[in-house]
């Protein structure tokens, strides 16, 4: 009886190992699928990062790294909150060191990163955060906002980098948490975001902040409607944004609104993530972290939501 007991142990044990091996071979990305979501241009977008290494950043970081071997990306877009929880002091902040440089140190990420501030930096220093490119070589942020064009094979991808936090009216009456924000030209950046639109002829133009437009958070309301006010009418003005993608609310979200041909997109953290649900024009939702790929070619520009298992768990795609 004992050896009966035995082998019906061993063949459940058997079976429990098979189906888990079986269920891990599912959910499991391999290189050759992570290969076909490389395009002409490939780059990675990762934001509300800055944990030390801690939580989920190390690992994800280190997910960056390794499929960065098979997709080869461009650059990095960082959209803010890279130092939580004050921005940093200076630029030998140790910060830079700590949520940064020995975070991000595999040799695929030794590439530009293009970032923008998020509301955490703007507790800090945001000018240090400019100047660190005085040190760092891959950081590359010549401006609080900027736009950058991204080519490869014949594609050409336009990325406007906007400085959202000081658009948002409850950071610039908040001068003592956030002392740079009120003193940023908020009509100067709106008329160049409009100019730079107008002018834009590339194959696919993104525009990329913090914070979002439309998303599901407790976060104060004010500062979604603050930014339809603002950067939404110049968004639609020119009928060539394809995506705005942002971070700040640490969870993945894709939303479309009715008769509006924009993706509106929620990056997670890269770090730790929280809770969300659907809302009004949700198309997919998620609480998990990672990080997303950005990959186009001149017919078709796709964003994978990359969660931290390196699997795509929704796809934003956009044809010509």
């Amino acid at each position: 009886m004992k050896k009966n007991l035995f082998s019906t142990t061993l063949t459940m044990l058997c079976t429990v190992a098979m189906l888990l091996a079986a269920t891990l071979k599912m959910q499991a990305q391999t290189p050759a699928e992570w290969k076909a979501m490389k395009g002409n241009v490939t780059m990675y977008m990762t934001n509300d990062m800055g944990r030390n290494g801690y939580y989920d950043q190390k690992p994800i970081a280190e997910l960056m790294g390794h499929m960065g071997e098979t997709l080869g990306p461009k650059c990095v877009l960082a959209v803010g909150d890279i130092h939580h929880f004050n921005g940093v002091a200076s630029v030998n902040d140790p910060l830079w060191t700590t949520n940064y440089e020995q975070v991000y140190s595999h040799p695929e990420l030794m590439l530009n990163w293009f970032p923008v501030l998020g509301n955490h930096e703007y507790r800090g220093n945001t000018q240090a955060v400019l100047n660190y490119g005085t040190v760092s070589r891959r950081w590359v942020m010549p401006s609080r906002y900027y736009t950058k064009v991204i080519t490869g094979k014949g594609t050409s991808v336009r990325v406007v980098f906007i400085d959202t936090t000081p658009l948002i009216d409850r950071y610039r009456a908040d001068s003592i948490t956030y002392p740079d924000a009120h003193k940023q030209d908020m009509q100067a950046q709106l008329n160049w975001l409009d100019n730079t639109l107008k002018t834009a002829r590339e194959d696919w133009v993104i525009v990329v902040g913090h914070h979002p437009i439309y998303a599901q958070t407790p976060k104060a309301e004010s500062e979604r409607t603050d930014m339809q006010k603002r950067v939404l009418p110049i968004l639609k003005r020119y009928h060539n944004v394809a995506i705005y993608a942002c971070g700040h609310i640490h969870n993945f979200q894709h939303i479309k609104m009715p008769a509006d041909d924009i993706d509106y997109v929620v990056n997670s953290s890269s770090s730790l993530a929280r809770p969300v649900q659907a809302v009004q024009g949700t198309v997919f939702c998620s609480p998990a972290d990672g990080f997303s790929v950005i990959s186009a070619t001149k017919e078709q520009l796709n964003m994978y939501m990359i969660d931290k298992d390196g699997k795509a768990i929704h796809t934003i795609s956009r044809r010509k």
